[in-house]
């Protein structure tokens, strides 16, 4: 592993940028209808349910990560084969998010422009700045969520001023019962993104007061599922649920229809700014932990050697993955959920976790 510590505050930052990533944008939690706010939340409180199983595990193995004590845990032998599932799985993951980044691009301002290309760049800069240390990634997350909350503060300001806030639209609660709002908050929002924390058990070795992990994760869990079921509530009262739902990028709807004195207006650059930084993180976190694992499981020396080739693979996976934007989506509702992402945020670590605890009483007993 890299020899480099990562602050509180840029572990926090990093934390809540990804967090936000792509669900930010998307109709996300809207298969609960109006009460996507409420199913949001308890998606949250899921997330923070699958945080106490990686937090115990990291309390055991604190300078490990995640590929680490897995082979502590499994074995040797079976122990690395799920590693590199997990290995695997973050490079899946982490092309998923690089090719909803182009394809949000291509649909709302570079419409002309390849999406070859702007994965391209994107690879790039990101290899880049992987390439100088995990400690240059976070200081940028410091500086970066400032901005994100000057735009946010901004964008909201903006959308209330200009009297597209109906308030009835979220409205009446609970119309269609408990059942929706639980079935897409278990697993549907559980999983994406607050199950996607798993990525962070590969940089808690990272943090320079490892002490303060636990606070840490569960503020930027509760921060980030608070700012999620806002914005989805935000998106319902300014364009109506049946909207939201039809809509490929709410958020970039409810932002385009701010109109002040015929004047400021068109401000779809907030959110593809946003946007942009989100899922730089995102992307940047999941192909990190991705390579890092690789080095842990192959025993290399660093992560320099293999970062570029990596990046190829990424960009390769995030060509070939769907061939519209639409089969993206689809495969990533439908045919990834219970396959991958139930197993590995969920069942794997569970099974980790009740090892590891009858582990210890058989040590305590002898």
């Amino acid at each position: 592993m890299e020899k480099a510590k990562v602050s509180v505050i840029q572990l926090f930052a990093m934390m809540l940028i990804y967090e936000l990533g792509s669900a930010l944008v998307v109709s996300y939690g809207v298969t609960a209808k109006k009460d996507a706010w409420l199913a949001i939340l308890l998606g949250m409180c899921g997330g923070i349910a699958l945080f106490f199983i990686y937090y115990f595990l990291f309390r055991q193995y604190p300078n490990l990560p995640l590929t680490g004590y897995a082979r502590k845990i499994f074995g040797k032998y079976l122990g690395w084969v799920i590693g590199l599932l997990y290995t695997v799985y973050f490079m899946y993951d982490a092309s998923r998010n690089l090719r909803d980044f182009g394809d949000l691009l291509l649909s709302s301002t570079l419409t002309e422009t390849p999406l070859l290309a702007l994965n391209i760049l994107m690879v790039l800069t990101i290899c880049y700045v992987l390439y100088l240390g995990i400690e240059v990634l976070g200081r940028t997350a410091e500086v970066l969520m400032v901005i994100l909350i000057c735009l946010g503060i901004t964008g909201n300001l903006l959308v209330f001023l200009s009297g597209n806030v109906n308030l009835h639209h979220l409205q009446p609660f609970l119309e269609e019962g408990w059942k929706p709002i639980l079935t897409t908050a278990f697993p549907i929002t559980t999983l994406f993104p607050f199950g996607e924390m798993i990525a962070f058990t590969m940089l808690l070795p990272y943090l320079n007061r490892p002490e303060l992990s636990k606070k840490v994760w569960v503020t930027a869990l509760i921060s980030s599922g608070l700012i999620l079921s806002y914005t989805t509530s935000l998106d319902i009262a300014v364009l109506g649920v049946e909207q939201v739902e039809r809509a490929t990028f709410p958020l970039l709807s409810t932002i385009g229809k701010v109109n002040l004195f015929e004047f400021i207006q068109r401000l779809d650059a907030l959110v593809v700014f946003t946007f942009l930084i989100t899922m730089f993180f995102k992307i940047s976190i999941l192909f990190y932990v991705s390579v890092i694992g690789m080095v842990d499981l192959f025993q290399l020396k660093n992560h320099h050697s293999i970062l570029f080739p990596s990046g190829v693979i990424l960009l390769i996976l995030s060509m070939g993955i769907a061939t519209d934007f639409a089969e993206h989506i689809e495969e990533g509702l439908k045919t990834v959920m219970f396959p991958l992402h139930i197993p590995l945020m969920l069942i794997i670590p569970l099974l980790m976790l009740f090892i590891t605890i009858i582990r210890n009483l058989f040590n305590k007993v002898s």
